[in-house]
């Protein structure tokens, strides 16, 4: 009896522990961005940051930055942190590089295995470049 009641109260415990982490991941419901004056880069998916100063449109920069802050705020912070500085349990986005964008513009819109959702029903390739530009913006770790 005394084992019966001690596995009932260990998967409880689990079960409330799991719950938990669900509640923690945050808000998922993905947030509309407005992309502003950003131009229109079309549906032909882009391998390069057309925001990054010295591109395409890197004239456009401050004002990606800017867009690509608050569309992190509403769709990314809740799993990848404030300002990018991962807790742990996601990628530090601050470390990507410059020459992973195809890479980067390749994960948010297929997502992953690990948990991240896929983000081309929801996201223009736009605002996906405007939060790449402002991750980028942000100071590098030491």
């Amino acid at each position: 009896m005394a084992m019966s009641f001690s596995l009932k109260t260990l998967i409880t415990t689990a079960l409330l522990g799991a719950a938990g982490l669900v509640v923690a991941h945050g808000n998922v419901t993905p947030q509309e961005v407005d992309t502003g004056n950003l131009p229109t880069l079309g549906e032909e998916v882009l391998a390069q940051n057309p925001f990054r100063e010295g591109n395409q449109h890197g004239d456009m920069n401050g004002q990606a930055v800017e867009i690509g802050e608050s569309a992190y705020a509403g769709n990314c912070a809740g799993c990848h942190g404030i300002r990018a500085m991962s807790g742990g349990l996601t990628p530090d986005l601050r470390e990507l590089t410059e020459w992973d964008d195809e890479y980067y513009i390749t994960r948010v819109r297929n997502g992953t295995d690990r948990g991240m959702p896929s983000w081309k029903k929801t996201l223009d390739q736009n605002a996906m470049w405007a939060i790449k530009t402002y991750v980028e913006s942000l100071p590098k770790p030491e």
